[in-house]
């Protein structure tokens, strides 16, 4: 599970290695992505989905698509370190959109736990005004991720999980080849890659987006929620670290940066040891959210 955390921090590092704009950044992500799951799923499984599921999870792909076109667009007008901690709010959306959207009742230790998240960004962003422009994206890309997150969640013991997510890339894919081909805003030359953006790209869409996700199928068999919680909360420190590595200086925040930052992910982890409890004390799955 921590193998797979590290593979999704680097996430964000490469999501700044890559010199293409972001929306071509996505557009060859979910098209490398689709590729290689359409392969795994071909020789695991069978291509067989209702129309009616096929449509609904397209249009879940088009927030997917939006929600890294925001992300990677974070980290391009900032740096690393705010688009991973601005989706620490998702904890906050997570909060406010479950109860509605699955309609159930609103727990106040998590909107409690919101309210912490929400003043620890408003810290976070006392760092550099500079930024703005990078929580204001990091922020919406969160909120994305909370919705489609919510919505998958509707489907999950409905279709097969690697399904799920074949057809929201080609959904995404699919619309964004309409965008560019439409608007004719995209120059062609846009496409053309540097031998390291291909090679980064491989990376990104191969290892820690399908890899990634066909590995944590497995690895959620043998681990408890609990476990898989904690490890995912670890994602944004391992993504602020690889970024000060590689990146250094351009990554340096401010004391008041981190101080955020350790307030958004000792919230979430937290909510972690509550729900433990909860599950211990319930004998009930508790309902694992990784945006």
């Amino acid at each position: 599970m921590h193998l797979i955390v590290i593979i999704l921090g680097f996430t964000g590092v490469l999501g700044k290695l890559i010199s293409c704009d972001s929306d071509v950044l996505v557009w060859y992500r979910m098209l490398i992505a689709f590729l290689f799951l359409l392969v795994y799923v071909y020789f695991n499984s069978n291509l067989y989905i209702s129309k009616t599921h096929f449509l609904k999870l397209s249009l879940i792909g088009i927030i997917v698509a939006a929600h890294w076109l925001f992300f990677f667009e974070s980290i391009k007008v900032s740096n690393v370190s705010v688009a991973v901690v601005c989706m620490g709010t998702s904890s906050l959306f997570s909060a406010i959109l479950e109860p509605i959207i699955l309609k159930r009742k609103f727990i106040v230790r998590e909107l409690i736990l919101s309210v912490v998240v929400l003043f620890a960004i408003s810290i976070a962003m006392q760092a550099d005004w500079s930024y703005k422009l990078g929580f204001f994206y990091g922020i919406i890309a969160a909120f994305l991720a909370t919705l489609f997150t919510i919505y998958n969640s509707l489907y999950i013991d409905i279709v097969e999980s690697e399904k799920i997510t074949l057809i929201e890339m080609f959904s995404g894919f699919l619309l964004l080849s309409i965008y560019f081909l439409f608007s004719g805003t995209t120059p062609a030359s846009d496409f053309l890659l540097k031998s390291s953006d291909l090679i980064y790209l491989l990376i990104l869409g191969v290892l820690c987006t399908s890899f990634a996700f066909a590995l944590s199928v497995e690895v959620m068999k043998k681990l408890s929620p609990y476990n898989v919680i904690m490890a995912v909360n670890l994602e944004p420190i391992y993504s602020i670290l690889l970024a000060l590595i590689i990146f250094g200086e351009s990554e340096n925040m401010s004391v008041d940066f981190y101080v955020g930052a350790l307030l958004i992910i000792a919230s979430v982890t937290v909510d972690g040891i509550n729900k433990k409890k909860s599950f211990k004390n319930n004998n009930q799955p508790i309902d694992v959210k990784q945006p």
